[in-house]
Formats: C-alpha cells, structure tokens, sequence
C-alpha cells in the first residue's frame, strides 16, 4: 500500500454501524498523543512514549500516510488502524518475495470491551479485500495480550507461529479474504 499504484489512497472515509474509518486530520492530534502516552495502551508495544517527547515531534496533522486510518466515534478519534506493508527485514513465509501488509491498530482505554476494534478491523479488512483482492494479511502480538490475542481468532486470522522477540512470546497469524468461486 506505501508501493506507488499498489492501492489509490485516501479511501472515502470507510462507515460502519458506529464508527467512520477516515484520514487523521488537524484535530485528532491531541488523542493521537494521549494513544501513544497511555500505559495501558503502551503496555505490548515497548510502553508508553514521552508525552514531551510527542508534544514537540507529533505533527500538527498526525500521521498522514497510506494505509492509516483514524478510528472516530460520535466525531471524536478512539484509535487508529494500519494496513501497511512488512519491510524486508520482517517478512515471513506467507509472502516472502512480495513482502505482506500488517494489520495493526491501537485504541484509548476508555473504549475497550464495547466491540469497536471487532467493528472497525471488519471494515478494513473489507476495504483491504476489494482494494487488492486475494492478498493475505498478517498480524503480529504478544502472546500475552489476551484482547488482541481474541480478536485475531474473531477476525478469523490463524495462526502462522510463534517467535520470541522484543523479550516476550510473540504470535504470527495470517487472514486470507475470501473470494468467491467460479
């Protein structure tokens, strides 16, 4: 998706039944830092970041870049999603050659347990799908992380292997769209 022609970006914001899956914009800088300074958030991905640190260096338009998409519910940003591609030093056996796009995505706190991340990696893995049809998807966490750990086997991603790194179990799964036959 970062490759030139791979995928026209930005999409139109992407809408499900609660939330817009859109470009960031100006006014989600201060929940971009609040994401990226949060303990709990911070807490398998190598912790929490200097908010000092973010405030000096976080655009005032964070992130923009194919393949990112701000999560937004009733106007406000919740999270965000990734579909980007693996660089070479990590690609898997899945793609090895082509290199395959990860799913990633980080929500506040305060809306865990209600179902958005179920909800919101549905979207873009749809998106994903009809944008380059057949392409595999793969997703990476800590075996530890219980929530992320849920919903790869929701979003029906299956497991590929586990790997130590970064001081932990990590989980390599992979989702493949299904494509209708004949």
């Amino acid at each position: 998706m970062t490759e030139p022609g791979s995928v026209s970006w930005p999409p139109a914001p992407i809408r499900t039944e609660r939330l817009v899956l859109r470009e960031p914009e100006a006014r989600d800088r201060v929940a971009c830092i609040e994401l990226f300074t949060s303990l709990e958030v911070g807490a398998f991905i190598g912790g929490p970041r200097p908010r000092d640190e973010l405030e000096r260096t976080v655009p005032e338009t964070p992130g923009g870049r194919p393949g990112l998409f701000v999560i937004e519910l009733d106007g406000a940003m919740i999270g965000t999603i990734e579909l980007n591609r693996r660089d070479a030093a990590h690609r898997s056996q899945v793609r090895p050659d082509a290199g395959e796009s990860e799913l990633g995505y980080l929500f506040l706190p305060e809306v865990w347990g209600r179902g958005y991340a179920f909800e919101a990696c549905t979207a873009a893995l749809g998106w994903f799908a009809g944008a380059l049809p057949g392409e595999p998807v793969v997703l990476c966490t800590q075996t530890a992380n219980d929530r992320s750990m849920r919903l790869a086997a929701k979003l029906g991603f299956t497991e590929v292997q586990r790997y130590e790194e970064w001081g932990a179990e990590q989980w390599f799964g992979v989702w493949s769209p299904v494509t209708p036959s004949g």
